[in-house]
């Protein structure tokens, strides 16, 4: 392996909580899929806007509101330049990406899909983007089509076009948060606008991880999420074309998102404060825009990079220490998968796996990993998920390797 790994994780110590001992033993974070630790800088950033800065945004004409709401806006602007939007104002905050996604499906699509419109999903997508979808078609009655998996975990395109023939929506994964899969993002979109559908793309494992160019996508919305990329939770992202946003009604209604409101109706306002309805989060986006400075100081090729080597280490390491007593799910080549490895052992069951682990202090995820149609198709109730990030190295893989030793010998007795 080359020094990436060594260079990159030794940023750990810019990490507060991966300092800290339990039982005399040292953490080892292995659920940033889940949720990611926060480095310092990010802390602080938030500690110290709530100390000096804080004031209400975009209301008050003081010069301390003023300033808090420079700030927030100068957040939008990192995110919209941190994955090249093409303008600041078409970035959306929202408390995370599963409210995104439910903009997209609620206002979007209740505005414009009627009974009888298709909507194409995967079989691989988080229970986000498939439950408002599954709800518009109690509401509305659109139909949904679902694009299968290969043997391998990875989409079978076979009758894509066919799938997509007379759809309105194709809404996607760029990432599967259980298999690792990572999605042609651009032919799948090319594919949806082929067959004049909106492409909406679910970039909450993508993002984090690797360098995200939205133009380059081509896509219609994408939604991602602070907490999965150093950052805090209660505030997420959702992109949309300008077009697009100017279309669709407001989510929420109340304070911030109006131009006027009379006795006889309202006028939303311009975008993206139509959507933002209400007090914001404005100490999250403080750490939100303090997360992307950090991950631009490291650089989002090195840390793909980083996260390639040692995923191909840990499968390595997993299938030649347990051989057939692991089952490792989704695609083996690194290329087209990110650092999450959704696995089976032996026949004892996540959650007391996950149970042995922690005695270890291995903090990993044991679940249907919100994605219970995935499980079926699978053919689990659940799985063991250990998900990498810039402060694990190869220690930790072996850590978490130790740890499976003990929790069979464990349940061999």
């Amino acid at each position: 392996m080359t020094s990436t790994v060594t260079d990159l994780t030794a940023r750990r110590a810019d990490f507060p909580l991966l300092r800290r001992e339990i039982d005399g033993k040292r953490i080892v974070y292995l659920d940033s899929a889940n949720s990611s630790q926060k480095p310092e800088s990010v802390i602080e950033a938030m500690a110290d806007f709530a100390r000096t800065s804080y004031a209400p945004i975009n209301r008050s004409a003081y010069r301390l509101a003023a300033e808090a709401t420079d700030a927030y806006e100068a957040a939008r602007s990192k995110v919209a330049r941190f994955v090249n939007a093409p303008a600041d104002d078409e970035v959306v905050f929202t408390k995370n990406a599963t409210e995104s996604l439910n903009l997209v499906a609620k206002a979007w699509g209740g505005a414009h899909l009627r009974a009888g419109d298709v909507v194409v999903l995967t079989h691989m997508e988080h229970h986000a983007n498939i439950v408002p979808w599954h709800q518009l078609a109690a509401e509305r009655g659109i139909v949904l089509r679902w694009i299968p998996l290969t043997d391998h975990g990875e989409l079978d395109l076979t009758d894509l076009d066919e799938l997509l023939d007379g759809a309105k929506v194709f809404s996607f994964t760029a990432m599967s948060n259980v298999l690792g899969t990572i999605t042609p993002v651009r032919l799948l979109v090319d594919a949806a606008h082929r067959a004049g559908a909106l492409a909406v793309v679910d970039a909450c494992q993508y993002v984090p991880h690797n360098p995200t160019d939205i133009q380059a996508w081509d896509a219609d919305f994408v939604a991602f999420s602070s907490h999965k990329m150093c950052g805090p939770s209660g505030i997420g992202l959702l992109w949309g074309r300008a077009c697009l946003l100017d279309e669709t009604p407001p989510f929420l209604g109340g304070g911030n998102m109006i131009s006027d409101v009379r006795l006889d109706g309202f006028t939303p306002a311009p975008v993206p404060a139509k959507f933002e309805a209400g007090t914001p989060p404005i100490i999250e986006a403080a750490g939100l825009g303090a997360a992307i400075d950090y991950l631009d100081g490291i650089g989002m090729v090195d840390l793909r990079r980083h996260e390639m080597e040692l995923t191909e280490y840990a499968l390595s390491t997993l299938q030649q220490r347990f051989g057939d007593d692991i089952r490792i799910h989704g695609p083996r080549n690194v290329e087209v998968r990110g650092g999450v490895i959704s696995f089976e052992f032996r026949d004892i069951h996540p959650h007391d796996v996950s149970q042995v682990l922690d005695g270890d202090n291995v903090c990993v995820r044991a679940g249907h990993h919100c994605a219970k149609p995935l499980m079926r198709i699978l053919g689990v109730a659940a799985t063991v998920r250990a998900s990498l990030y810039l402060y694990n190295d190869t220690a930790d893989v072996d850590a978490l390797a130790d740890a499976l030793d003990r929790a069979g010998d464990f349940f061999s007795i």
